[in-house]
């Protein structure tokens, strides 16, 4: 389920900016980008977010601004002499004077200058919690908004599933009908053979009752039910609705193969439709 979240941590020397970002995805799968002062915890905070957004494609970023000028930056004397050596070791094999900015230009040079390593502070690192946990809030809040508009589209098309299984009912007794007068019909033109109409009768019966699919709607009607149950529970139930749709495609399979009558073929093809919707909707749930 797609989700997005900011915060924003604001410490005496610097102003950190968090995003979180969550696409669609059956696992949890998440991936950061933390300086490199922060990544000590990545593992609790990888914890964290499992539990609190238990799936999909997480993207973690955090931006440090600096806003003090207070920086602790020190000069690498060794790495300074080791250059000046080098330099006017060259200018005398070469025979060619040192420039006049020589100093300047030794003081660009790689590695000259160097910042001494921050240590994590407790203090800052909750600061930084609080804020990461607020934008989570956010991804959280985002995904319901988006869950409410997808519960109510996939009540829609289970009801509309719903509906058309209703109109099954109407064909049944036609289509049993047709049924028997096409089989009398074709035995009638058979000239010249006899047959056991009682033992005809019985596999008449036999043979409606393979095509009955009563069992099958009743079926059908209970998965439906149950997916509306499962839905409006308020715990993440998105595999499991996947496995209900599932069992509402056996029976809607099963009621196709049974049909044998272009009316109820087209109002099979119809809930298939609706069903192939439903479990495109139901991979945007956790």
């Amino acid at each position: 389920m797609t989700g997005y979240g900011k915060a924003v941590a604001v410490l005496p020397n610097k102003r950190i900016t968090i995003e979180i970002k969550s696409l669609n995805s059956k696992q949890f799968d998440l991936f950061t980008r933390l300086p490199v002062i922060y990544r000590e915890r990545e593992i609790a905070l990888r914890n964290t977010l499992s539990q609190r957004l238990e799936r999909g494609k997480v993207d973690l970023s955090m931006n440090v601004e600096v806003i003090s000028k207070d920086v602790s930056v020190k000069i690498d004397h060794h790495v300074v002499d080791q250059y000046y050596r080098e330099i006017t070791g060259l200018a005398q094999e070469l025979n060619i004077p040192l420039p006049d900015d020589w100093f300047s230009l030794l003081m660009r040079l790689p590695e000259v200058m160097k910042q001494e390593p921050e240590e994590l502070d407790e203090e800052e690192w909750e600061t930084i919690e609080m804020a990461i946990n607020r934008a989570v809030d956010e991804v959280t809040s985002f995904r319901k908004q988006e869950g409410e508009m997808l519960a109510k589209v996939l009540t829609e098309k289970i009801q509309l599933i719903r509906s058309l299984l209703a109109e099954v009912d109407p064909f049944e007794a036609e289509r049993m009908e047709k049924i028997k007068s096409r089989i009398y019909d074709g035995l009638n033109n058979l000239e010249g053979i006899e047959y056991d109409k009682s033992r005809f009768e019985q596999e008449m019966i036999y043979y409606i009752e393979k095509l009955d699919v009563n069992e099958e709607k009743t079926r059908l009607a209970h998965h439906l039910d149950y997916f509306i149950e499962t839905l409006a529970d308020t715990r993440s139930q998105g595999k499991k609705l996947g496995f209900i749709a599932q069992e509402i495609g056996r029976e809607i399979n099963t009621l196709g193969s049974k049909s044998n009558q272009s009316g109820m073929q087209r109002i099979v093809v119809q809930m298939k439709d609706e069903l192939e919707q439903i479990k495109e909707q139901i991979l945007n749930i956790l």
